[in-house]
């Protein structure tokens, strides 16, 4: 298939790419042009304002957690009927799982997908030095097409020329310098920016979308985009040719407190039969007609006390798994099935399933990708197989009795030990975020388990 497109990385984290992916997106969509978001790594929060910003789901595209054909397949699937697709890099470009390679990373994203790279500097205190590090970018791997450079936190019109003649001697094109303002500045803490279901990003995609549209080339970008040669997608594929009969009603918890999925992963859950219905932990009352929950990640924490308050909803979560409907958390979800919350000295009560208390700390615990072995079968995997994911948080969970553990986390923490998952024959959490597409009989066993426990309850 026929996908202009561009990746938009960066040199090191912050130096400004997901403020010029939102411009961008914003300023094509101003034009009328029809886009797809797309960011690779695991990440959740940038997805949710690039979704914002160009008004489509953006996908998550992971070299690492997810087979290479797998990679290109979501790329092809979530550009059907876009006019242009920019994808947002993570980290430096050649930044990934290691030192020794780029596995994992953005530049192995770029080369796996044939699109070319506009790669964003800081040059706020440089000048020609800016025009180095794009040449050392670009002959660090030469078969990266480094098409273009915008320049980001600008000074006036002598530093942009500046920049444009030494630039000019890379034979690197300067496509854009966009000039500092506090007002371009999207919402951050702990774990990067604030996702855009709290955030109320608009104002700031906004002034992205004026500032991209007033200082940088979009005509040359789109031109770029174009040189973009066609996707071509090779078997096996993860989503079924067919959409799969419909087989039960999934909840989905979707609010401030609960906003992290994979939006593919959620399509796979579809294709495998699943009517997904979200709900609100912090805001309804009740369960929707459900025949299983999936309760993703997020920040609870930050909720806590509404969570707490809620107490018909905890009820109502508690009743539904002692009645054995299938449920699967992940990080944030599984710290909202716990006893209690501890964030300093506050306390919170949580649903109760889980015999374990969940502690915030005030540094990262965990940010890695993970490998699981599973050690017994759960409601995604069977003993002795595995699947990779991403482990990210700054909380740990005591547990106050047994419990049966799911997985083996190579590299990760998990609950303690390098072990991950708390398990039961209906109930699944774990620290570990998994992608849906990496291995997808998980997305099939999940709306099986919900589809037994539908035929067992009364109508």
């Amino acid at each position: 298939m026929n996908l202009p497109r561009v990746l938009i990385a960066g040199t090191h984290s912050g130096c400004g790419k997901t403020a010029v992916s939102l411009g961008l997106l914003r300023a094509m969509v101003r034009r009328g042009l029809r886009t797809q978001a797309y960011k690779v790594g695991p990440d959740f929060i940038d997805p949710s304002l690039l979704s914002r910003a160009g008004g489509q789901p953006c996908r998550n595209l992971d070299s690492w957690m997810l087979p290479h054909p797998t990679v290109v397949e979501l790329l092809a699937r979530g550009g059907e009927g876009a006019q242009v697709a920019v994808v947002e890099g993570m980290m430096g470009l050649y930044d990934g799982r290691a030192g020794a390679g780029d596995e994992g990373s953005t530049a192995e994203v770029a080369r796996l997908l044939g699109t070319p790279v506009i790669l964003v500097i800081d040059v706020g205190g440089s000048a020609r030095s800016a025009a180095a590090t794009a040449l050392g970018f670009s002959a660090f791997d030469p078969q990266l097409n480094i098409a273009g450079v915008i320049a980001n936190r600008a000074g006036g019109a002598r530093h942009v020329q500046t920049l444009r003649e030494a630039l000019a001697a890379s034979r690197i094109p300067l496509l854009g310098a966009v000039p500092w303002d506090d007002r371009l500045r999207i919402p951050e803490r702990h774990l990067g920016l604030v996702p855009a279901p709290e955030a109320s990003p608009e104002a700031a995609i906004e002034a992205l979308g004026d500032a991209i549209a007033a200082h940088v080339d979009v005509d040359a970008v789109l031109r770029i985009a174009r040189t973009a040669p066609p996707v071509v997608v090779e078997g096996p594929l993860a989503f079924p040719p067919i959409p799969g009969p419909f087989a039960a009603r999934i909840g989905i918890a979707r609010d401030e407190a609960f906003s992290f999925y994979y939006q593919d992963g959620l399509e796979l859950l579809e294709a495998s039969g699943a009517r997904l219905i979200p709900f609100s932990p912090l805001h309804d009352r009740s369960l929707p007609e459900v025949d299983g929950l999936y309760l993703g990640g997020g920040f609870p924490e930050l909720y806590a006390r509404d969570l707490a308050e809620n107490e018909p909803m905890r009820r109502a979560v508690a009743e539904a798994i002692g009645r054995g409907m299938p449920v699967y958390a992940e990080c944030g979800g599984m710290l909202y099935l716990t006893e209690e919350l501890i964030d300093g000295r506050r306390r919170a009560e949580m649903v109760g399933v889980l015999p374990a208390t969940a502690r915030m700390h005030g540094r990262p615990v965990a940010l890695n990708y993970v490998t699981l072995e599973a050690e017994t079968d759960t409601l995604l995997l069977r003993r002795g197989e595995s699947v990779r994911g991403h482990e990210s948080h700054w909380s740990t969970v005591d547990l106050r009795g047994p419990v049966s553990i799911a997985y083996r986390a190579s590299d990760g923490e998990g609950v303690g030990d390098g072990r991950d998952g708390i398990t039961t024959p209906t109930l699944l959490a774990a620290y570990t975020h998994v992608h849906f597409a990496a291995k997808p009989e998980m997305a099939e066993r999940f709306v099986d388990a919900c589809r037994r426990f539908a035929s067992r309850s009364p109508s």
